[in-house]
């Protein structure tokens, strides 16, 4: 026996059945994924429009009100932005790094188990065609036995009836198998997108959020946070203009000029054979 008799026997002895199975089982997890990834995304709804309005306003009272109105909302655009609030005292590059790593955070969460159905969706269709591979060995299989001779009429008249029956069987079979495998991967494939696509939504109000803190943080570095005082003001040094460079030369020249004077009128007066000489 060769291996390709081997592999015909496994194929034919244990038949389609077990992938159509399989991908009923797949399905089920498919399922269950599709709608726990729903409810999720469904308990972070809110009205971003209204929620980023709340978030000037609150800004423009104080940093605690700011805060208590993101905590309010279950959005993950509102767990980003305390993020940035919780370190906001320390200037608008902290508040920016710490909403970098919540955004991160935020991603992976709503990212949790889609690589599930971008995988059963690429792959589905792939097992319900080895489904397929197999109900056609099975057909070829009965084929085979048709061309077996049989000893008396009758007998031979009962393999002829017999084995177009096996073959349609495995046919019937293997295609059950293909539409199997399309009919999960379809809505895996399908719900995926529509998450990925809320995802970049997600991360899209995101971002709008982070930069209404980081322009109020940039804009009024005197901002004042509870317990923490007013953050003085940074000290800028103003470049040296040529006019007062050229404004200090002349008064170095005049000071100059006076000393000599005064050294001249200091001198004793010159004798009268000085004088002649």
């Amino acid at each position: 026996m060769n291996l390709v008799e081997w592999l015909q026997r496994i194929m034919v002895g244990f038949g389609a059945a077990w992938v159509m199975w399989l991908m009923i089982g797949l399905s089920v997890i498919s399922v269950a994924i599709i709608l726990e990834r729903a409810w999720f995304f469904w308990s972070l709804r809110d009205d971003l429009s209204v929620l980023a309005r709340d978030l000037r306003t609150s800004l423009d009272d104080s940093i605690e009100a700011a805060r208590k109105r993101m905590e309010a909302s279950p959005s993950a655009e509102a767990a980003v932005v305390s993020a940035g609030l919780a370190v906001a005292h320390k200037g608008p590059e902290a508040a920016e790094e710490a909403m970098g790593g919540a955004t991160a955070l935020q991603r992976m969460k709503l990212e949790r188990r889609l690589a599930y159905l971008g995988t059963l969706g690429n792959n589905a269709p792939f097992i319900g065609l080895f489904g397929t591979v197999i109900g056609v060995v099975m057909a070829f299989e009965a084929l085979g036995k048709d061309a077996v001779t049989t000893a008396g009429a009758q007998a031979t008249q009962v393999a002829q009836t017999a084995a177009p029956q096996a073959v349609m069987s495995s046919i019937a079979e293997a295609l059950v198998a293909t539409a199997v495998g399309l009919a999960v991967a379809i809505p895996a494939v399908a719900f995926n997108n529509f998450f990925q696509r809320m995802i970049k939504a997600t991360l899209a109000n995101t971002e709008a959020l982070t930069r209404i803190l980081l322009s109020h943080l940039k804009s009024d570095l005197a901002f004042e946070v509870p317990g923490e005082g007013v953050a003085p003001p940074p000290v800028v040094e103003k470049p040296r203009k040529a006019g007062k460079i050229a404004e200090a030369r002349a008064t170095a020249s005049t000071t100059v000029s006076t000393t000599a004077k005064k050294n001249a009128n200091d001198a004793p007066p010159a004798s009268a054979s000085e004088e002649e000489s």
